[in-house]
């Protein structure tokens, strides 16, 4: 059986790495492109502002490094304000920007899912926000699940999209991966991290002149349960949803191949 890892290039060359290293059968399929936004004013505008925050919510690993990346030279985090992460992937980039962890607010690492609401559930509702300023770091769009969530409990909420999601290139080698999953769908596994990931194969083949279809048996494993509805809906056979550390994601695959 061979893994399909459909997250952006960087994030899945080092996952495909580490798969292999635990002896699974793994290859890049990039179902998602990152880039930066095209204006880096309001990321400019936003460090300045870093001071006046009770919280800094990052919705992702992606959302850390284009920020961090963005930072003002003579810039460092402020004391005081705190770091809201979605789970460990996320903590990873912020540690990795300088962060302590005494900076950074997380949903516990046993959590049955990460994302904003085992945050809030966790960490966020003990606290009073009445009169906070909260900044959320985000791509373009996105969900307001919690920005409306801070707000109803008095928080003011503001937004900033440090990183922009775009179609995935569709190059021979890409082409020719798939074009293999979909004459063997039983002999692969397609790992989604993001519903876009999924939307965006589905765009595809419905592009494609004849418009293609996912064939019967296909399977996914996913790291959420929104990930799980959207791949349902696009057709995969057998979803199977799985936390989205290295460590559970290798024993769901040994205990599917056993």
């Amino acid at each position: 059986m061979r893994v399909i890892v459909t997250r952006p290039v960087a994030q899945a060359t080092a996952w495909v790495e580490s798969l292999a290293a635990h002896g699974v059968d793994a290859v890049a399929l990039p179902l998602m492109q990152i880039c930066g936004p095209l204006d880096g004013e309001p990321i400019a505008s936003a460090w300045q502002q870093l001071g006046t925050r009770r919280l800094v919510f990052f919705v992702s690993a992606n959302a850390v490094e284009h920020f961090f990346a963005m930072r003002p030279a003579d810039l460092a985090w402020p004391l005081g304000v705190r770091a809201g992460s979605t789970g460990p992937g996320t903590t990873a980039a912020l540690r990795a920007g300088g962060l302590t962890a005494a900076q950074i607010v997380e949903p516990a690492s046993d959590s049955a899912q990460f994302d904003s609401e085992t945050l809030w559930q966790q960490r966020l509702q003990l606290i009073d926000w009445q009169g906070a300023s909260v900044q959320i770091v985000r791509g373009e769009g996105g969900r307001e699940w919690l920005a409306d969530t801070l707000r109803e409990n008095g928080a003011t909420v503001d937004f900033v999209a440090a990183y922009r999601r775009t179609e995935p290139d569709w190059n021979t080698s890409a082409r020719s991966l798939l074009a293999e999953a979909l004459a063997a769908p039983t002999d692969h596994l397609w790992l989604f991290s993001s519903s876009e990931s999924v939307e965006h194969l589905t765009r595809h083949l419905a592009q494609r002149d004849p418009p293609l279809a996912l064939p019967s048996g296909a399977r996914a494993l996913v790291t959420h349960p929104r990930i799980a509805s959207a791949a349902r809906r696009a057709g995969f056979s057998s979803v199977r949803l799985v936390r989205p550390g290295l460590a559970d994601m290798v024993a769901s695959l040994q205990s599917s191949s056993s």
